[in-house]
C-alpha cells in the first residue's frame, strides 16, 4: 500500500515522502499513530501543492541543516565511562550520551538524529552519524576511554 510520512519515520522515510508499506504495517502502526495517511489521488495533489508553496522553506531549512554540517565537520569527541579492568564499559555508550558531549561542545543536536552504526562496549575508537536533513549528514569520530577515579 501506497502511503505519504506525515514525519520522518526511521529505516524508513522522511516527512512528506511516498513510501510503499505492508499493509499490516500501514493500516495497524502508521495510519492510526498519525505518522503517516493513504496516498489516494486526492492526497497526492495536496501533498504536490503543499509541497509547491513550501519549497523555499525547505531551502532554508536546508542551508541551516548544511551550516550546521561545516561547523560539525571538525568535531571529535572523547567520551569518558566507567571501565572494567578487561577494557569492557559497564553498558554501552549511545547516541544519548554523543548528543550530551556535543552539548557540552555547544552543538545543541537531537539524540533522535545521532546514528551508532555499531554497538559501543569496548574502549577505543568508533564513528557516529548525524542526519540532519534528508541531503546533509555528517560523520563524527569519536573516542571511548577510561573514566578517571
Amino acid at each position: 500500500m501506497e502511503i505519504i510520512l506525515k514525519e520522518d519515520v526511521v529505516n524508513l522515510g522522511y516527512k512528506d515522502d511516498i513510501v510503499t508499506v505492508k499493509s499490516g504495517y500501514g493500516r495497524n502502526f502508521l495510519i492510526p499513530t498519525g505518522k503517516a495517511v493513504i496516498a489516494s489521488p486526492a492526497a497526492k495533489k495536496m501533498l504536490a501543492e503543499e509541497l509547491k508553496q513550501r519549497a523555499h522553506k525547505l531551502e532554508k531549512i536546508k542551508k541551516d541543516a548544511e551550516a550546521l554540517a561545516a561547523k560539525l565537520e571538525g568535531v571529535s569527541l572523547k567520551i569518558a565511562t566507567k571501565v572494567s579492568s578487561t577494557g569492557t564499559i559497564f553498558g554501552s555508550v549511545g547516541n544519548i550520551q554523543i548528543a550530551e558531549e556535543l552539548s557540552k561542545l555547544g552543538h545543541e543536536v537531537d539524540r533522535k538524529i545521532i546514528v551508532v552504526k555499531d554497538t559501543v562496549k569496548e574502549i577505543g575508537q568508533y564513528k557516529a552519524v548525524v542526519k540532519l536533513h534528508k541531503e546533509v549528514s555528517v560523520e563524527i569520530p569519536f573516542e571511548v576511554v577510561a573514566e578517571e577515579a
